[in-house]
């Protein structure tokens, strides 16, 4: 039997269909898994065990992307896929599940695409208070395979021993060894809705560098906010002064550099974003800051030993589509102040010292 999983776009979507590869593995234990991805998040099913096979779709714009997808569906019509799971539901996945000629194609029940699938399933609403690991969950449902359990079905991302390497190599030089008590925090997120102000992530960092000197904070961003992180970081290291190398800058990662320094960090803290999923795959006391976004759909998705702490505010506003902020201000996030973060961060770091668990 042969199996193709499509899920497009961004990198923490792609973190919470993990768990229906462990589910598909587990279910057909012999079948042939492919998995159709975007270059963006494609790192995170890379060296997933429970894969035979990853593609990468790219992205071009204009007629390129016509052209593209033309190939894309030939090759995919070629492999003569069983089962094709469109766990996107975009235009683009629904064509080319529709593309692959697959006897049997699974997608969710959208107006205008349902046709594109043989077995359709209804869609939960975009704000429903419901994880969006179960969403894509009950794309399962046709095939009889039971409700995922996190102590079971976490999201998981494959270890990537090269990069391991370089990243410890990085964080030597930085003067980090692997008993140096490492805080990774992410400063940056996808819109304006989910980043919290750089003056409330620089109090952060600074609090928690003069509660134990010893300690090591690390700032990272995404490639679309890259200066994000220098600037907090500079302007933490000039009020410092002479603690001022207990930020160091070690510079751009990529994502399987980023998950191994996560992975020996005692903690990480961070906004809703593809960062924060990533931190799910390993046992790292998280605290996950959640503005707009409820955490009944959106807290990383783990073993429930391991620690996690959301930090989020009910509000009539609260969630919204991320379009408009009704009171202006982003309260959902602005209202989270530095002391209640750095609260937070000390409990996740004394997690950390009990093995991470809560």
């Amino acid at each position: 039997m042969k199996i193709l999983l499509v899920r497009l776009r961004l990198i923490g979507d792609v973190v919470f269909t993990t768990p229906v590869i462990r589910a598909l593995r587990r279910r057909y234990p012999q079948a042939h898994l492919s998995y159709l991805v975007e270059p963006a998040a494609a790192a995170v099913v890379i060296g997933n065990p429970h894969l035979d096979e990853i593609i990468v779709a790219p992205k071009p714009r204009g007629m390129a992307r016509l052209a593209e997808d033309i190939r894309l569906a030939r090759r995919l019509r070629s492999a003569h896929y069983d089962i094709v799971i469109d766990l996107h539901g975009g235009p683009r996945s629904g064509w080319l599940t529709w593309a692959s000629g697959a006897g049997r194609r699974i997608g969710y029940d959208i107006k205008g695409r349902g046709w594109m699938y043989t077995s359709r399933v209804a869609r939960a609403p975009d704000l429903r208070p419901r994880h969006s690991v179960r969403n894509q969950w009950d794309l399962l449902a046709p095939l009889g395979i039971p409700e995922p359990d996190p102590a079971v079905d976490a999201v998981e991302m494959g270890d990537d021993p090269a990069a391991a390497r370089r990243a410890d190599a990085r964080l030597r030089a930085a003067g980090v060894s692997p008993e140096t008590p490492l805080v990774v925090i992410h400063v940056s997120a996808g819109n304006p809705f989910r980043r919290w102000p750089p003056a409330s992530f620089q109090a952060l960092t600074e609090a928690l560098v003069r509660r134990d000197p010893a300690r090591r904070i690390l700032l990272t961003s995404g490639p679309s906010d890259a200066a994000a992180a220098r600037e907090i970081a500079d302007a933490a290291r000039r009020s410092l002064g002479a603690l001022a190398a207990s930020v160091p800058d070690l510079g751009d990662f990529d994502l399987h550099e980023l998950r191994a320094i996560v992975a020996r960090a005692a903690a990480y803290v961070g906004g809703d974003s593809g960062p924060l999923h990533v931190a799910a795959t390993t046992t790292v006391p998280v605290v996950a800051l959640l503005g707009p976004t409820l955490p009944e759909r959106s807290k990383p998705w783990r073993d429930p030993r391991w620690f996690v702490e959301t930090l989020d505010h009910a509000l009539p506003c609260r969630p919204c589509h991320q379009r408009t902020c009704e009171p202006g201000d982003f309260r959902c996030l602005t209202w989270t102040t530095a002391e209640q973060v750095i609260a937070a961060a000390e409990r996740a770091i004394a997690a950390a010292r009990t093995g991470g668990r809560s």
